[in-house]
């Protein structure tokens, strides 16, 4: 009966608790030192960042060529790519193609520096929109009381 009935809080409650826990990609371990690791995730970067949005055994194929050093296997790749992933360097998409999916890696938007204001006085004059009616009838006031005069 409780459950049965049109409470919808409770079957909220229930698909909330029946949900796997997301993963925390923090805690991986890359399997080896944290300055070869470093070494091994820029050149990966490098190579999805010039490459475009590459799935997983394109970013293989594109490592090989390059030679990268401190990669064993493809395996290893995948986990550096996770581990990439969960430091918020690379981001994972999903593309539907037909009934299946297909997901590609691909770098994370940089905030260009060209285009922030210099100093606050730029930002200010930047982020005003000028109102170009309100404009128009402040002029349309004064010349209205100019003409009376």
């Amino acid at each position: 009966m409780w459950l049965g009935g049109g409470n919808g809080a409770v079957t909220t409650f229930v698909r909330y608790f029946s949900r796997k826990r997301a993963p925390n990609l923090r805690k991986i371990n890359p399997k080896v030192p944290q300055q070869e690791a470093a070494v091994i995730a820029e050149s990966l970067y490098h190579i999805i960042k010039q490459n475009g949005p590459l799935s997983v055994s394109n970013t293989w194929n594109h490592a090989k060529e390059a030679g990268i050093n401190g990669l064993n296997s493809k395996t290893h790749m995948k986990l550096m790519l996770k581990w990439m992933t969960g430091r918020s360097m690379l981001k994972q998409t999903c593309n539907h193609v037909g009934s299946s999916k297909k997901f590609v890696l691909s770098t994370l938007p940089e905030e260009s520096q060209v285009n922030q204001p210099k100093n606050s006085v730029d930002m200010v004059l930047k982020c005003e929109n000028p109102n170009t009616k309100g404009v128009r009838q402040v002029q349309s006031k004064t010349k209205g009381a100019k003409q009376a005069r």
